[in-house]
């Protein structure tokens, strides 16, 4: 039966011109129907590379949104409209704004992971990949970082130099890890190298032999001579490299790292977004050209310091 419906999106997509993104922690059997699948904001590249006129997003609201910011002339529609993600939406725009008058001085960092409410009111957007290279390349030695403390304080360690302020936020998946989560599975798989996500508490990250963001930590278990790997990140990445590296062990660091609102998008959202393309019923990421332009300024402005 699944194979049936992933047979029926692969030829519906090529007859509506849909192009299908799908975020890595999003399960298997979409990704298997995917264009491309990836980190969040190389998901919103590859928007921008396709000639396809219609995007459809496999994972959550801000990375449609974020889709959508670097590819206004097409429609970006996200498969189920309940997934969001309760990190993006921690914060509001006008205690942000508030903030910002109260230390003008002061630089705010936003984690791609934001609501593009609140990235127009940022002056710089990050990813966990490029957080710690973008903050050392920023003229601003003063620096607010947001929504997640624990990826700011990642990067505060590695820029010494800079006055980092944070605030408490974070995703409450990777947050909800433990040392002792840790410690447990280095008893069961001691030979194992452990490879987590900067989104992980510091007692977990000090303990890591490997932090970066998932398709880092994707990129080091399959470039890596070691054959043990337990993964700090969500439990679908352990499950997919152990497809793409069989000759590996591939272990989770916690039945917790289970994120519910990646795990809400069902291949059928998938098949009735695309039957409902045409019909208005798709849920349809809509921006005003002003909104756009506010909510990319912070986005633009990584690209440029990336590339400095």
């Amino acid at each position: 039966m699944i194979r049936d419906v992933q047979d029926k999106i692969l030829k519906l997509k090529k007859e509506k011109d849909v192009f299908i993104l799908a975020h890595s922690y999003v399960a298997r059997e979409i990704t298997e129907v995917a264009d491309f699948v990836g980190d969040s904001f190389t998901l919103s590249l590859e928007a921008q590379k396709t000639n396809a006129k219609n995007i459809l997003l496999c994972g959550v609201h801000f990375m449609a949104e974020t889709a959508k910011m670097l590819s206004p002339d097409k429609r970006v529609f996200l498969a189920n409209p309940l997934a969001t993600c309760p990190m993006a939406e921690q914060m509001e725009p006008d205690m942000i704004s508030q903030l910002k008058k109260m230390e003008p001085d002061r630089t705010v960092v936003a984690y791609i992971n934001t609501t593009a409410a609140l990235k127009a009111v940022c002056d710089v957007c990050v990813t966990s990949s490029t957080a710690v290279k973008i903050v050392k390349n920023m003229d601003s030695d003063k620096i607010l970082f947001i929504p997640d403390c624990n990826l700011g304080d990642f990067v505060k360690k590695n820029v010494p130099e800079k006055d980092i302020k944070l605030l408490q936020g974070g995703c409450p998946v990777h947050a909800s890890v433990t040392l002792k989560d840790l410690e447990e599975a280095k008893k069961l798989h001691p030979a194992a190298l452990v490879l987590v996500h900067p989104e992980c508490i510091p007692a977990v990250v000090e303990r890591a032999d490997y932090v970066g963001s998932t398709s880092g930590i994707a990129n080091y278990a399959k470039k890596s001579d070691h054959k043990e790997f337990i993964i700090g990140t969500e439990m679908s990445i352990a499950e997919d490299l152990q497809y793409e590296c069989p000759d590996k062990d591939f272990y989770i660091l916690s039945k917790k790292i289970l994120c519910p609102n990646m795990k809400l998008t069902t291949l059928n959202d998938v098949l009735r977004s695309i039957e409902n393309i045409d019909s208005g019923k798709a849920f349809e990421i809509k921006m005003t050209d002003e909104e756009i332009a506010q909510s990319r300024k912070c986005i633009d402005e990584m690209i440029r310091l990336g590339n400095a």
